[in-house]
């Protein structure tokens, strides 16, 4: 059980807030605890390497929120650029009770012209739920592009007139 994981509350009611550089190693905890448990195959850094670009790097450098427990820690991640969901993670312990689907619908609004993100093929589970969510598949990677050599698919979202 990771310090995230006090899967306590309804999700309607978990504020979400702009994450914090204060936050940093909650955002680790929970980014590297879902990592492993959806993935087969580690990160392709390090724990510590994955921890500083996300501090160092992917908070302050995307638009990054977070969805926060009753005691005020990170159980989700959204990082959004310009035109992605750059990150979207799920504490184990809160996957399945709608924060996913809140933080998607929330990105949606972030950006109304559309958005593209980058998913595992192997990751069964998400591509089912951005496929629900609207997304469509529109390239198949074969991991040549991303760090872990795995392959991969790009979704889009556009909203319908």
């Amino acid at each position: 059980m990771t310090a995230m994981s006090g899967a306590v509350g309804a999700v309607a009611d978990l504020p979400i807030r702009r994450a914090a550089a204060s936050d940093a190693d909650a955002i680790g905890d929970l980014w590297l605890a879902a990592w492993y448990a959806t993935f087969p195959f580690p990160p392709a850094y390090p724990d510590e390497a994955c921890r500083r670009w996300l501090a160092e790097t992917l908070v302050p450098s995307t638009e990054a929120w977070v969805a926060v427990d009753g005691n005020g820690l990170p159980v989700a991640l959204l990082a959004l650029s310009e035109t992605m969901v750059e990150q979207l993670y799920v504490d184990p312990a809160w996957i399945g009770r709608g924060l996913g689907s809140r933080l998607l619908t929330f990105a949606k609004t972030r950006r109304p012209a559309g958005l593209e993100l980058y998913c595992f093929q192997v990751n069964v589970r998400a591509r089912a739920f951005y496929e629900r969510h609207g997304f469509r598949a529109v390239a198949m990677g074969d991991g040549s592009a991303n760090a872990e050599r795995q392959p991969d698919v790009r979704y889009a979202w556009r909203p319908v007139p």
